[in-house]
């Protein structure tokens, strides 16, 4: 099995969703000084590749720390949908998907390749970035979907900013990962993952280590 790695990394420079800091990494200790080197890391929880636990938006979902490992490792579906500025992944894309590859199985975890990831350094980026329809995401909750993962910095189109689809996820107890990168490397329509982000209590979200097992 081969191990790709689907995280960003987290540098001062890493571009981050308008209004939210930039991480800063702040010396602490020293070998000179105390015998050792350690930094202070400021950072928002939403920062790179990470996980939204629903409770981002709703007071009752689960916080990251709840979470069972159970639901962050496992088999995932790779859907290869070549999408641009403000384009939604629809309803449509995912019965057509479906018909070449056979039905989305119940519980499963899903993981959209838009190839938004290449445009991380542009302007647009967190602003025009595709990302699911109303009508796509209800018929993932009608599956009962565990996961959902993107190469873009939302799960909602860059346009929408009430966050539809994250509401409608996160009602529904179903996980959202973004800003997943190097997925043109995968080269199976199945694949298994492990993402796992900080034990962080009564957290909205977590940077994650994401990782795909890929068959030789």
């Amino acid at each position: 099995m081969d191990h790709l790695d689907l995280t960003l990394t987290i540098s001062k420079s890493i571009p981050n969703f308008p209004g939210s800091p930039s991480p800063q990494f702040i010396p602490w200790s020293t070998i000179e000084d105390d015998g050792y080197n350690l930094e202070l890391l400021f950072l928002s929880t939403h920062t790179g590749t990470h996980l939204d636990a629903p409770y981002h938006f709703t007071k009752k979902g689960e916080k990251i720390h709840q979470i069972p490992l159970s639901r962050l490792t496992g088999e995932a579906l790779l859907i290869k949908i070549k999408k641009t500025k403000d384009q939604e992944i629809t309803k449509k894309d995912l019965l057509e998907f479906e018909q070449k590859n056979g039905k989305i199985k119940t519980f499963s975890s899903i993981i959209f390749f838009t190839h938004w990831q290449k445009n991380l350094n542009k302007k647009f980026y967190f602003t025009n970035n595709p990302g699911l329809s109303k009508s796509a995401a209800n018929y993932l909750v009608s599956k009962k979907i565990n996961l959902i993962g993107i190469d873009s910095p939302s799960i909602d189109v860059g346009t929408n900013k009430n966050f539809i689809v994250h509401k409608i996820f996160a009602k529904n107890n179903i996980l959202i990962v973004e800003n997943l990168s190097n997925l043109e490397k995968i080269p199976s329509l199945k694949f298994d993952f492990i993402i796992l982000p900080l034990k962080l209590k009564d957290s909205t979200g977590s940077p994650v280590r994401a990782i795909a097992y890929c068959k030789k």
